[in-house]
């Protein structure tokens, strides 16, 4: 008989990630129920094969820098917005649950306001993902699946820029959310700069640098 482990027994250093295969949905819930709300490795599932991962400290600086860069451009565009973070996103009828490094809704931020649980079956998934690929790499079939319309991939010190289009996802040299901001230029100049720049000053010069291609609309 299979020797069954306790998946909270399992114990991932920074930066390590463990694949398990033939996981059933039943299954993928126990372990989601078991891991508990409060771990820190995030998931991926994917018809059977759940990946687990324990971020660098890396990972988690460029993860936020890269969230703050997007709110300051949100708030530069006084757009509304809500962020659900690294929540569980999941599908039963397409065997899918992904956990971004980050998430928005920017079209849709009404219909997430107060929400405590997502369930895709009957709610929407967010407009924008945040990934930074350090240790692993996003798993894209998963985002397929749910149709997640524009993922930021951070990798080999570079923003990348998927858009859903047409069933999969295609490089772009522009944001569908931001189209008018060079995203990509920015962010990435930025990313560069915090290897000796505190966060505090990149804010602050983001918000110069982008107000030189949109100021907020006046009253």
């Amino acid at each position: 008989m299979p020797v069954k482990i306790a998946i909270a027994q399992i114990q991932l250093n920074q930066g390590q990630r463990v694949t398990l295969e033939n996981i059933n949905w039943q299954e993928f819930e126990d372990i989601l129920e078991d891991l508990g709300e409060h771990r820190h490795a995030l998931i991926a599932y994917y018809k059977g094969v759940l990946e687990l991962r324990m971020p660098l400290a890396g990972h988690e600086r460029a993860k936020v820098l890269i969230g703050d860069l997007l709110k300051i451009i949100l708030d530069e565009l006084a757009l509304e917005w809500e962020s659900l973070g690294s929540t569980t996103f999941k599908n039963k009828q397409m065997q899918v649950g992904i956990e971004p490094d980050d998430c928005f809704y920017i079209q849709n931020y009404q219909a997430v306001i107060g929400k405590q649980r997502i369930d895709l079956t009957v709610d929407l998934g967010p407009d924008l993902a945040i990934e930074v690929d350090l240790t692993s790499i996003t798993q894209i079939s998963a985002y397929e699946a749910l149709a997640i319309p524009e993922i930021w991939r951070y990798k080999n010190g570079k923003l990348e820029i998927s858009l859903f289009e047409d069933g999969k996802y295609l490089n772009s040299t522009i944001s569908k959310a931001f189209p008018a901001i060079p995203v990509i230029e920015g962010i990435s100049l930025f990313l560069e700069k915090s290897k000796d720049t505190p966060m505090s000053i990149l804010r602050r010069e983001f918000r110069e640098w982008l107000q030189t291609f949109h100021s907020k609309p006046k009253n």
